[in-house]
C-alpha cells in the first residue's frame, strides 16, 4: 500500500462522494416533494444514515494509513497525527462558519429570526466541541457535529490503536469484536429511548461515532485477512443484504442491524474488483469523493441562501432550481476543494508547530 490513493482504495473514495449526495438529498428532500414522488422523498429521508458510513470509513482508513506505523513506532507520531487530522478538518469548517457568521448578521439586520444559532455556543464550534454534550440541539451549521465527533475521534485513535493488538485478532474475533460494538451501541440508544440512528444527536452522536469509527479499525482487520480470498466480497455482500432484508422484515431496531449491514457493505466494497469496484473507482467519482468533504460542510449554508433567494414561501423548488441549486454545490465544493481546502492543509503540514512535530 504505497501510495496514499492506493491506501484509501479508489472505490471507497467514490462511496464517500455518493454518500456525501445522499445526506444533501436529506436536507433539501422536504422542498422537492412538488415535483418528487413520495417514495423518492421516502428513500431520501433515510440520507442520514450515509453519516455511518463516513464513521466506519473513517476508522478503516485511519488504521490502513496510521495503525502500523503508530504500534512501529510506539506512538512517537501521535503529535504529527493529531496535526494533519487538525490540518485535514478544522480550516474548511472554520471558513464555512465564517458564512454562517455573516449569515447571521444580514439576518439580524433584516429583522429575522436567528435563534437557530446561539452566539453562547459559538465557542463550542469554534473548537469542535459542539457535539460532547454539552448542548440540546443542533445549531449553526447542523452537518458538523458529525465532524466533531470525527474530532474526537482522532483524539482516542492513539489510544484505540495502542491498547489492542488488532493484527492479532483472528477473523472469528473481529466478527465477535463488531457484534459486541453494535449491542454497545444498541445499549446507548436505549438509554435514550431512541431506536433509529438519527434520534438524539446531541446525545448519542459522539458515542455513536467513536464505536462506529472502532468498528471500522476492525473492518480494516478483517479486509487484511481477506483481501486474498477471490469470494470474500460476494461473502461480505451477501451478509450486507442478510442483515438488512433481516432488520426490516422484522421491524428491528436501526441500531440492532444498519451499523453492521454498513460494516458489511464497506467490507465488501474494498475486497471488490470487479465491475462495481471499478465504477466506483472511476476518475468522476473519485473526484466527487475528493470533494465530498466540501460538499457535505458547504451544502447546508448554500441551501439557505438558495432558499432566500430564489425559493418562495411554500419551500418548494421546481427541476430547473434542484438542478441549479446541485450545480451550485458542485462547483462550491469543486472550488473549495481546490482553491482552499487542498492549499491550506498543505500549507499547515509544511508548518507545524514545534510541539506537534516528529521526533
Amino acid at each position: 500500500m504505497s501510495s496514499a490513493r492506493t491506501a484509501h482504495l479508489d472505490q471507497l473514495t467514490g462511496a464517500r462522494g455518493l454518500a456525501a449526495w445522499f445526506v444533501v438529498l436529506y436536507h433539501i428532500r422536504l422542498s422537492l416533494v412538488s415535483i418528487l414522488p413520495e417514495q423518492v422523498i421516502g428513500v431520501f429521508a433515510y440520507g442520514y444514515l450515509a453519516v455511518d458510513i463516513f464513521f466506519l470509513l473513517s476508522g478503516f482508513v485511519m488504521w490502513i494509513s496510521y495503525g502500523e506505523r503508530f504500534r512501529d513506532t510506539g506512538g512517537a507520531i501521535i503529535a504529527p497525527f493529531l496535526w494533519k487530522r487538525f490540518a485535514r478538518i478544522w480550516p474548511l469548517h472554520a471558513l464555512v462558519l465564517a458564512g454562517f457568521m455573516m449569515l447571521v448578521l444580514v439576518l439580524a439586520v433584516s429583522g429575522r429570526s436567528i435563534d437557530a444559532y446561539p452566539l453562547a455556543e459559538l465557542p463550542l464550534h469554534i473548537v469542535l466541541m459542539q457535539n460532547w454534550g454539552f448542548t440540546d440541539a443542533l445549531s449553526w451549521n447542523p452537518p458538523a457535529w458529525s465532524i466533531s465527533t470525527e474530532f474526537a475521534a482522532y483524539l482516542a485513535f492513539p489510544a484505540i490503536v495502542l491498547a489492542i493488538k488488532w493484527e492479532r485478532l483472528s477473523k472469528t474475533m473481529l466478527v465477535a469484536v463488531l457484534f459486541g460494538l453494535t449491542l454497545a451501541l444498541h445499549g446507548w440508544f436505549a438509554q435514550f429511548g431512541a431506536t433509529s440512528l438519527g434520534d438524539e444527536i446531541p446525545k448519542t452522536g459522539l458515542v455513536r461515532c467513536l464505536i462506529e469509527f472502532t468498528m471500522g479499525i476492525a473492518l480494516a482487520q478483517l479486509w487484511r485477512h481477506m483481501r486474498s480470498d477471490r469470494h470474500g466480497a460476494i461473502l461480505a455482500l451477501g451478509v450486507s443484504v442478510a442483515l438488512a432484508t433481516t432488520g426490516l422484515a422484522a421491524g428491528l431496531a436501526q441500531t440492532l442491524w444498519v451499523p453492521l449491514c454498513c460494516s458489511a457493505l464497506l467490507l465488501a466494497l474494498a475486497l471488490d474488483t470487479g465491475p462495481a469496484a471499478r465504477w466506483l473507482g472511476s476518475y468522476r467519482l473519485v473526484q466527487l469523493g475528493d470533494w465530498s468533504y466540501a460538499t457535505y460542510l458547504s451544502h447546508y449554508l448554500l441551501f439557505i441562501a438558495f432558499k432566500l433567494a430564489f425559493v418562495g414561501e411554500d419551500l418548494q423548488t421546481g427541476w430547473a432550481g434542484l438542478i441549479g441549486y446541485m450545480a451550485m454545490v458542485l462547483v462550491c465544493s469543486a472550488l473549495l476543494y481546490s482553491r482552499f481546502e487542498k492549499p491550506v492543509q498543505s500549507w499547515l503540514n509544511r508548518h507545524p508547530p514545534l510541539l506537534f512535530r516528529a521526533a
